[in-house]
């Protein structure tokens, strides 16, 4: 297990970080944390922000309790803020959010009155600060995640094929949201999390079809677990009808969809593909399980991510949630490859900066 003492070289990478994202001095920031929050993050915003003359504040909750028996993972949606209205007001008043909840504050249900007023939202992944400091943002990666996202708000139609057997259809017309996210939170209103790199769709409702195939090797990583054995997931409008499989693997997943006891745990969530050159595909085999979060598969380039659970522009909500980072998939948009076997085309592909 990696040691929890602060670094002064951890103060540099979130000083440089909070720099790109225009965070300067005189700008009241509020760290927002719990109080299961990875500590040693919460401090390390708070040395960086005054390094560069900021005016940081805390806003700390206590952790909720449990709304469930069922562990909940990787969901991007805190319920620490509990529609707390003075917690709210004090975080919407800010000029920049750094967000350290466990499970962010992505899709939380308070996030839009929180950037009404321009505040913008960072949020910082629950992992150690190693993690952090290998996958510093990179300003070059923007303009490349930027025209990844604009070929996939102009798709009529994703298509996902892999040899291990996947054939997924996506009908992109009318999706509810697009969009690309490349680390740096530097405009009014805009959110960000570090690590960054991902270009992702929220289908509207009935839109994706067909059939996922996860190969030995990929990731389940709401359980931080890589695949021994192939699963096939068949969908239809949207919906995981049969997981097909043997061995442990697929007995996991089966056992973790039923136990939510909710048809929305089985509905696909957000589907995309990854953009950082830095991110590692085999990350979770260097780290003890406290110390990574395992966000950095998410984005490792030309990785096919899909998601299930929650999709709040098709009207589903549910605490069970799947991130499924999958490897040597061909992504086509319009017949045309953006991830060709696991890889980005050329146009959308950035050199590791290390």
């Amino acid at each position: 297990m990696l040691s929890n003492r602060i670094e002064g070289k951890w103060i540099d990478c979130f000083a440089r970080t909070f720099q790109l994202c225009k965070i300067g001095p005189g700008d009241a920031v509020a760290i927002l944390s719990e109080t299961q929050s990875r500590r040693i993050n919460v401090e390390l915003a708070e040395l960086a922000l005054q390094r560069l003359g900021a005016r940081p504040f805390h806003v700390v909750l206590v952790t909720p309790r449990l709304e469930s028996a069922v562990p909940v993972r990787s969901t991007g949606a805190s319920n620490a803020l509990q529609q707390l209205g003075p917690v709210i007001k004090a975080l919407a008043a800010s000029a920049v959010v750094i967000d350290i909840t466990v499970e962010g504050m992505l899709h939380a249900v308070e996030l839009a009155e929180i950037l009404s007023s321009g505040t913008r939202l960072y949020m910082i992944s629950n992992e150690h600060p190693e993690v952090l400091e290998r996958l510093m943002p990179n300003p070059a990666l923007r303009p490349k995640v930027e025209a990844g996202a604009a070929m996939l708000r102009q798709a009529r139609e994703m298509r996902v094929l892999s040899e291990a057997g996947t054939d997924l259809i996506v009908d992109m017309r009318e999706a509810a949201r697009v969009g690309g996210n490349w680390g740096l939170a530097d405009a009014p209103g805009s959110v960000s999390h570090w690590p960054g790199g991902l270009c992702v769709c929220y289908p509207r409702s009935g839109s994706v079809n067909g059939t996922v195939v996860m190969d030995a090797g990929d990731v389940n990583l709401t359980f931080k677990r890589y695949l021994e054995r192939p699963i096939t997931l068949r969908l239809e409008n949207d919906f995981i009808t049969s997981i097909e499989g043997t061995g442990t693997d697929a007995e996991l997943m089966r056992a973790y969809f039923a136990a939510w006891g909710d048809r929305n745990a089985y509905a696909s969530a957000h589907l995309g593909w990854g953009m950082n050159p830095d991110a590692r595909w085999e990350a979770l085999t260097m780290y003890d399980r406290a110390d990574i979060n395992g966000t950095e598969l998410r984005v490792f380039a030309g990785n096919f991510l899909f998601s299930t659970g929650a999709n709040k522009y098709a009207n589903r909500f549910t605490l069970g949630h799947f991130d499924l980072p999958m490897r040597n998939c061909t992504v086509l948009l319009d017949g045309k490859a953006v991830v060709e076997k696991g890889r980005l085309v050329p146009e959308l592909t950035l050199e590791a900066s290390t």
